[in-house]
């Protein structure tokens, strides 16, 4: 089983998976509140690390096209300031995916870093996106084997693999058109889920919020910034997608981020010749390509070509994760099985939502053409992923009937976007940054660090992007300029 472009959200499965508010179901806590209160309590079986978050449960509309119309629940959390008398107002966030758990977001975030400052100055709030965990749930009904399947397409180096490709897709988009939950599939957008959140922040009392999202929740929060440009306090949006969000060409480029990122593990593999991978970057890199033709042919513990190419990416998104990456390859060379890290949490509903979201999200090509043209372009100019990520997604048989229009990003409203980036970021290349930077115009900045992997705040080592990411939050000091971070030595 392979994980792949999923790392910051999973990081705070783990920790969200125990929380629902009050101990009840999301189904029926809040159910005798008048509409759009919050009733607060504490969060189920949590760990006494996060004693202090609250918990609670909203009613949204699943259609806001129809807002008296059927209701589904969100279920939200809360970490209260910590300086009561320096509170200035809530901070939404969310951790990426889409398909992940935000809930117990505000308890990882103050565990890993957030500053004082931050956790003074706001009520930090999470939320389960509609489809996701607590709140009301999707599914696709996905087998064991299409959980396996990951996020990648089958890598296509003949037409045969690129045919089982689109049969496995097909298959899972008929699968979500005809599951228990098929009645939300035209709902769960990301356009609804901003919506949502501006009820969140309707139920808080508030008129405005604070946002911090990360990778796919830069797109969450560039969306609303777009819906609700007068109700966005101080956004600061980590590791960013294109305009587009979680479109095809977002899909396409996550090779082009796996292309800028592995020269960074190869220069630290060469440095470590011990691991017997190679002594120079360029040795290391053909070790890539051997290994990957030879699990191809013959796998190793259920890790074949496509696999250990994901989970290689994977593994990019932190440099923390480059031993062991390193580890793996060595057992892998030798034939022996490897021990693969799981998701946290329930994977059927993470994949089902992002299938959802991305597929909804904007409309992918229907002629399967496109992407046997795409798999080989893609190949040949970034080979090491590009074969999977250029090739058919359940996407090209998504049903479209009732889906709403695209939100499309533009640059009206107020310049209070400050967005952070790694300038080697595999998940959301900087080149996708780059072009939402632009789309913005002069509501953001950007500040960029020179260092690779995916997450900068509060997460990164590099204290210059986080000290302009925590001035703005806290004192809403802007840079006057996009500037870039110098890399940082590393301890």
């Amino acid at each position: 089983m392979h994980r792949t472009a999923l790392s910051l959200t999973l990081a705070v499965t783990a920790v969200a998976a125990v929380l629902t508010p009050g101990g009840a179901s999301a189904a029926t806590t809040g159910a005798a509140d008048p509409p759009g209160a919050l009733r607060w309590g504490p969060c189920a079986e949590q760990p006494r690390t996060t004693s202090r978050l609250e918990c609670a449960t909203l009613k949204v509309p699943l259609d806001y096209r129809r807002p008296h119309g059927r209701q589904i629940d969100i279920a939200v959390s809360r970490l209260p300031s910590e300086n009561p008398a320096k509170r200035r107002g809530v901070l939404l966030t969310n951790p990426g995916g889409p398909g992940g758990t935000g809930l117990g977001y505000p308890v990882v975030l103050a565990a890993s870093g957030l500053p004082k400052s931050v956790l003074d100055a706001y009520d930090v709030v999470g939320f389960d996106p509609r489809g996701v965990g607590r709140s009301t749930p999707v599914t696709c009904d996905l087998t064991p084997s299409q959980q396996q399947r990951g996020n990648f397409p089958p890598y296509v180096h003949s037409p045969a693999d690129f045919s089982e490709g689109a049969d496995q897709a097909r298959a899972i988009a008929r699968r979500c058109a005809t599951s228990s939950s098929a009645w939300m599939l035209p709902h769960t957008t990301t356009a609804n889920t901003a919506r949502d959140m501006d009820r969140i922040r309707a139920a808080l009392g508030e008129r405005r919020i604070s946002y911090l999202g990360a990778s796919y929740g830069t797109h969450l929060g560039a969306v609303y910034a777009t819906l609700f440009p007068r109700r966005g306090d101080r956004i600061v949006l980590d590791s960013n997608l294109g305009p587009g969000g979680y479109d095809r060409r977002a899909f396409r480029l996550l090779a082009r981020g796996m292309h800028d990122r592995f020269p960074d593990f190869a220069a630290y593999v060469a440095e470590h010749p011990e691991y017997g991978l190679g002594r120079t970057p360029a040795q290391v890199t053909a070790t890539y390509h051997r290994l990957a033709a030879r699990l191809t042919d013959r796998p190793v513990g259920g890790v074949d070509g496509t696999a250990f190419r994901g989970l290689t990416f994977d593994r990019l998104y932190s440099d923390a994760s480059l031993p062991a990456l390193a580890e793996m390859w060595q057992s892998l060379d030798r034939g022996e099985p490897v021990d693969i890290d799981l998701p946290p949490g329930d994977l059927e509903n993470l994949l089902a939502v992002r299938h959802h979201v991305l597929c909804a999200d904007s409309a992918w090509p229907r002629e399967l053409g496109a992407y046997r043209l795409g798999a080989l372009v893609d190949r040949l100019r970034y080979p090491m992923l590009g074969g999977s990520t250029g090739s058919v997604t359940p996407c090209a048989f998504w049903p479209r009937e009732g889906i709403e229009k695209p939100v499309r990003i533009g640059d009206e409203g107020p310049s209070n976007v400050l967005m952070v980036q790694n300038e080697r970021d595999p998940g959301t290349p900087l080149a996708g940054a780059l072009r939402l930077r632009h789309t913005l115009g002069e509501r953001a900045r950007i500040v960029i660090a020179d260092q690779g992997g995916h997450g900068v705040y509060p997460f990164s080592g590099n204290t210059c992007v986080k000290d302009a990411a925590t001035t703005f939050l806290a004192t809403g000091r802007r840079p006057a300029e996009d500037r870039t971070c110098p890399a940082e030595p590393t301890t």
